[in-house]
């Protein structure tokens, strides 16, 4: 073997995959299973012998407007909270308002630790019964997370990194956008992810103050007991929570620094 075939060998056997592969190694079983869930509920569904009932709800018009406008509350929450918990999230970490921090973790705890039909309900009450109180419910229900792990995540870098940031001449400004933030990634896209996980299963409660969504599906099989419509239901919901997610994680695995890999 002559040394220049030998140096691309060791070179070969040194080098990192790259971070392409890594992703696909990490993430592609996941929608593997989820077309295997979605391919067998159709023919399981296309073998079920339905009644006219059945055939008004588990048609593809249906099933599309209703996943359309669960996705569309799902997104909006998700935008609304990440704006909301992690712009505040990032404002409660700088020196000037960290003492606010407990006012508003405990203002976020009050959210998620009333039971979602309830908050539903009370909103319901003083707002009307429409989408944008569905809206608000969600928000109020999902942002804890997002806000929790934005403050977690700027407040664990490593201080001598930011006094480093400093020490060079970087502006508190540059010191968060180029420094804080990007170590912080990964904390704050897990919080997102369990806050859209989070707003996709609440949002079947929407159909309760008539927002539409897949919830219609799970409430009209138990009120007519049909298990299909309600078996369908239950597990599009469930594959549509698991899909945002692992998208969640394809792009928090993208954002993440390259020395974090």
């Amino acid at each position: 073997m002559s040394s220049a075939t030998g140096t691309q060998a060791v070179a070969t056997v040194l080098t990192p995959p790259s971070r392409w592969r890594g992703l696909l190694r990490r993430h592609a079983t996941m929608p593997v299973i989820l077309a295997v869930v979605l391919l067998s509920t159709y023919l399981w569904v296309s073998a079920t012998n339905l009644d006219d009932i059945e055939q008004r709800f588990l048609n593809a018009d249906y099933l599309l407007r209703t996943a359309g406008e669960h996705v569309t509350l799902a997104a909006l929450t998700t935008v609304l909270v990440v704006a909301i918990a992690g712009g505040g999230g990032i404002l409660l970490t700088r020196p000037s308002l960290r003492w606010l921090t407990p006012f508003a973790t405990g203002l976020a705890n009050i959210g998620q630790a009333t039971p979602a039909i309830g908050l539903l309900v009370l909103l319901s009450i003083f707002l009307g019964i429409d989408f944008s109180t569905a809206l608000i419910c969600l928000v109020a229900y999902s942002v804890l997370p997002v806000l929790q792990n934005t403050i977690v995540g700027i407040n664990q870098v490593d201080r001598h990194l930011i006094e480093a940031g400093r020490g060079i001449g970087m502006s508190p400004l540059a010191v968060l956008l180029r420094i804080e933030l990007p170590l912080a990634v990964p904390v704050i896209l897990a919080g997102v992810r369990t806050a859209l996980v989070l707003a996709v299963g609440v949002a079947t409660l929407a159909t309760f103050i008539d927002a539409g969504g897949m919830g219609a599906l799970i409430v009209t099989g138990i009120k007519l007991q049909r298990e299909t419509i309600l078996v369908t239901g239950a597990i599009l919901t469930a594959t549509l929570a698991l899909t945002l997610d692992w998208l969640g994680g394809v792009i928090s695995d993208l954002l993440r620094p390259r020395g974090l890999d």
